[in-house]
């Protein structure tokens, strides 16, 4: 636990959790450079990635917390909306940040893609899909570290006073400090598998790293919010928010499944689709 200021710059309190976050996200750009320059992507296409990225992950951290700001004000009956004090939702962020990442692709990349090289964002798309999920686990990885060090997103309390196995120390905001079941190291530790097997499909030609990732982190998110007993918002039918939006995702896994299965489209890149070195 490391929910204390690491160091302060202008008076402000650098904290772990900040830190984990900058770091997912500087591994998370250092990955989607390394791995798609490996596929030959345009230069140009790569610089306004970059763009684009900062954009969707500073509006996905604003969606993160009006997400789980919105979950409060439901849970309250509606007599209170209190942006300012709510939490962040990484699956709000994630829902958030990709919408805006592909409004302002497709949208600003007409203007930017003109002349020769209209339409080259489009054309290089594919490769953004299929490096996107490397990129997004790794981040949560490390955010998810994050967490560990703060308390928050932690499991169930197994004791206020002695060891047991499997628990780690916390002193979580509101609530008693104890022993708690480590989710957010178990997801962490997941997400950095994921990201492994994500990666070695995505050098293997894989041409569904996407709908892997959705149904692999959809089962996942469902089945560790059983053992998660900070706030997350109201539940529905004994299903946290998450686990309903996991729902979604691996649906949507499938359902791309079953798109490129009857759209023909390849689920291994063919030697003509992969550029030479």
């Amino acid at each position: 636990m490391l929910n204390k200021p690491l160091f302060t710059i202008f008076g402000r309190g650098v904290y772990m959790y900040g830190v984990c976050i900058a770091v997912g996200i500087l591994v998370c750009l250092l990955v989607f450079y390394s791995y798609t320059k490996k596929k030959n992507m345009s230069a140009k296409v790569q610089d306004f990635i970059f763009v684009v990225a900062i954009a969707a992950i500073a509006l996905g951290f604003l969606c993160a917390k009006l997400y789980q700001a919105i979950y409060d004000w439901i849970d309250s009956g509606f007599s209170s909306f209190d942006f300012y004090g709510a939490g962040i939702t990484a699956m709000g962020g994630f829902i958030g940040g990709a919408a805006v990442f592909l409004i302002v692709y497709f949208g600003v990349g007409k203007f930017v893609f003109k002349g020769k090289e209209e339409g080259l964002h489009k054309r290089e798309f594919n490769k953004v899909f299929l490096c996107a999920p490397c990129c997004i686990t790794v981040a949560h990885a490390f955010g998810r570290i994050g967490c560990l060090c703060a308390g928050c997103c932690h499991g169930k309390l197994l004791s206020t006073t002695d060891y047991v196995f499997g628990g780690i120390y916390m002193r979580p905001t509101g609530d008693p400090a104890g022993y708690y079941v480590p989710t957010q190291l178990y997801e962490a530790l997941f997400l950095f598998a994921l990201f492994a097997v994500l990666s070695y499909m995505y050098f293997k030609k894989s041409n569904i790293t996407m709908h892997v990732y959705l149904i692999a982190y959809g089962v996942w998110r469902i089945f560790i919010e059983f053992f998660r007993d900070d706030y997350r918002g109201a539940f529905i039918l004994g299903l946290a928010p998450s686990q309903w939006q996991s729902i979604i995702f691996i649906a949507g896994g499938i359902a791309l499944l079953l798109i490129y299965h009857f759209k023909k489209i390849p689920f291994k890149l063919r030697e003509e689709d992969v550029p030479k070195d």
